[in-house]
């Protein structure tokens, strides 16, 4: 665990708009913020490097297409309140460093520091958090300025955003235990745009991410699943079983096909299959989505090929034991676009 108490009171200028921000041994420059979430906040930060002999921060990472090329990256800075919060955090990049995959975001660098709160001097911590930075936004800041201008991406592009994310799965459920990443939605994918090319897709934030089997043997147990995924697992994409879990079942993986059906939708129609429910008198989310009942919008004219709405459905089966794996969706995928893709 990389931890540095060396910048501390850079951090503490760098918090206040002033000052930079030192991860282990390498400085950066704290240039704009990206986001906030919860106890998170997103910046975009530019290395400082006094002694032009000195790589900084690349000399570290594995592979070298990683590195930026003007010395910018996103750094993520959590807040963190108590020993749970730092175990997440801790957990967090634990898992993060199980996985290389281009449609993967890497971590490339971290450190967490101790910090002294408030005048009774009880000590707190902060994670810096170094990621490569992606400034075309996510899927879902990519859907809302897109709905806004009544615009839709080509069946071609939802094709090719959907396999990658695919494959960036498949690996994580590949791993010896599988991983389900636990929050695929639109707000963890990031796109980036490339000219003659579809969209690059990353998935990102392994914050909920947990070894995907589990057995479940009891009320207690189930009832505890359910309270974990209320926390870690966004309601619009959460799978059935993680709403309503038996006490006798074998949870897998698939709670991410669930996910990534609602998220193929989403790079349709640019929300979840069942956010309809939300905003119906007397409309139940949780009831919309263990009962499957998905809503079609219009579309663009011409509309999406109607075997897209069939590869959604497919992925859409309430019980989790008949749902595909990873591999099927892919030899899917990969038919429709040979089909659709021109």
């Amino acid at each position: 665990m990389g931890c540095s108490f060396s910048g501390l009171n850079a951090l503490y200028d760098a918090v206040n708009g002033a000052g930079d921000v030192w991860i282990n041994d390498n400085r950066f420059k704290i240039v704009r913020p990206l986001g906030e979430g919860g106890f998170a906040y997103v910046f975009l930060v530019k290395e400082v490097i006094s002694d032009p002999s000195n790589p900084g921060v690349s000399k570290k990472f594995k592979d070298s297409s990683h590195i930026s090329d003007d010395g910018t990256y996103a750094m993520k800075k959590v807040l963190i309140q108590n020993n749970e919060q730092l175990e997440l955090v801790k957990e967090e990049i634990r898992v993060s460093s199980l996985f290389t995959h281009p449609n993967l975001l890497p971590l490339l660098d971290h450190a967490i520091i101790a910090v002294k709160a408030g005048p009774d001097q009880s000590w707190k911590h902060e994670a810096y958090l170094l990621f490569p930075v992606h400034l075309d936004g996510t899927l879902l800041d990519n859907a809302t300025a897109m709905k806004a201008k009544k615009e839709f991406f080509s069946t071609s592009d939802v094709l090719q955003i959907f396999r990658q994310l695919c494959a960036g799965l498949k690996h994580m459920h590949s791993l010896d235990p599988p991983y389900a990443h636990n929050d695929v939605k639109p707000g963890n994918v990031l796109l980036t745009h490339r000219k003659g090319q579809p969209p690059l897709a990353i998935l990102m934030d392994f914050g909920s991410t947990r070894p995907g089997r589990k057995q479940i043997r009891s009320r207690s147990e189930a009832l505890q699943l359910q309270e974990w995924a209320s926390e870690h697992v966004s309601a619009p994409f959460r799978a059935p079983e993680l709403w309503d879990c038996p006490s006798q079942c074998d949870i897998d993986e698939r709670t991410d096909i669930w996910s990534l059906g609602c998220t193929l939708y989403a790079i349709m129609y640019g929300v979840s299959p069942f956010e309809y429910a939300l905003g119906e008198s007397g409309g139940s989310l949780q009831l919309a989505i263990v009962n499957a009942q998905i809503k079609w919008p219009a579309g663009p004219k011409p509309p999406y090929p109607e075997a897209l709405h069939q590869f959604v459905t497919w992925m859409l089966q309430p019980q989790g034991t008949v749902r595909p794996r990873i591999d099927d969706i892919i030899i899917h995928v990969d038919k429709l676009i040979s089909k659709f893709s021109h």
